[in-house]
């Protein structure tokens, strides 16, 4: 199930982003815009994408800065920029969406991120909901909290004592450490990922997935993360723009599920009047390469050929 093509598309930030492309099986009747998540990269969607283009969907992903196959003067792998890398990393996303205008100018486009990638998506859709004719955000957690601000002046240390940007030694800890020993009797240290033991250990073989992220990525993350969280920030989304927000009960990094009620929850209290919600029960991180990945993916699949009929 490979994409049908691969391209390099430089963007106005000076990356040159690895970007990947299906074409939909018979009459196209909407683009989905893919943003993986950390510490992997978005040829791991391509399963995903043959699905969605049986069901008339083109399909885009690239790789982020400081992943997979994408090349930046300033992102080496680990890290999305010297300075100013969770802007570029939204311009870069802007880019890819006004070539997919460009490409697909009479086709509705949805936007879908996981973890991290939803992170991005929401911020995206933040800053451009313009030309979005809907947004998935995936096992994805605004609900840091006073944690997360530990988290910040911890990173904050990390790189001033350091006297460089390097992977950090203490969000890895904090984060896939810990949300692996979560996981009762875990044979890798990424069965948090999965119940599919497949899935995982073809994420473990994969030398472009599992890298300690830099601090400096890190802090940007968390820039994201506490955007998201801040209500005013909606303040240019439509209330009306329909948004589907996913994640799986016995996901580590979102709380067991409880940072994508909390999400949605915050959402239809500020008005958003298009929102659809699960927690998929048993269901990891990733959704997409879970056992019950099949009724998930079906599932986004009739919600997106709703959002395009409107």
């Amino acid at each position: 199930m490979p994409f049908d093509s691969q391209r390099l598309h430089e963007s106005p930030t000076g990356a040159k982003l690895n970007l990947y492309m299906k074409r939909a099986k018979g009459a196209p009747r909407g683009v989905i815009q893919i943003n993986h998540g950390l510490a992997e990269h978005a040829a791991r969607y391509a399963r995903f994408a043959d699905f969605m283009a049986a069901r008339g969907f083109h399909t885009y992903a690239h790789d982020h800065r400081g992943h997979g196959y994408t090349k930046a003067p300033d992102a080496p792998q680990g890290m999305f920029g010297i300075t100013g890398g969770g802007d570029k990393v939204i311009a870069d996303i802007a880019s890819i969406h006004e070539l997919i205008r460009k490409e697909q100018p009479w086709l509705p486009v949805i936007i879908f991120g996981h973890s991290m990638g939803g992170m991005i998506t929401l911020n995206y859709a933040m800053r451009h909901p313009e030309g979005l004719r809907g947004a998935a955000i995936w096992n994805a957690s605004f609900s840091a909290g006073l944690l997360g601000r530990v988290a910040q002046a911890v990173l904050a240390y990390e790189r001033f004592r350091r006297g460089s940007d390097v992977p950090s030694r203490i969000l890895p800890r904090l984060t896939f450490q810990a949300w692996a020993k979560k996981i009762p009797n875990h044979r890798t240290g990424f069965d948090w990922l999965s119940r599919d033991p497949v899935e995982v250990d073809k994420y473990v073989a994969d030398p472009l997935c599992g890298w300690d992220a830099s601090v400096s990525l890190w802090q940007d993350l968390f820039g994201f993360v506490f955007n998201g969280a801040d209500d005013a920030s909606f303040a240019n989304v439509p209330k009306d723009l329909p948004f589907n927000i996913v994640g799986g009960e016995k996901d580590p990094a979102t709380d067991g599920g409880k940072a994508i009620t909390d999400l949605a929850g915050r959402m239809e209290r500020m008005g958003f009047s298009n929102l659809v919600s699960k927690v998929y029960g048993q269901t990891r991180h990733e959704s997409l390469n879970e056992v019950n990945r099949d009724l998930v993916m079906e599932e986004f699949a009739a919600w997106a050929e709703q959002v395009v009929r409107k």
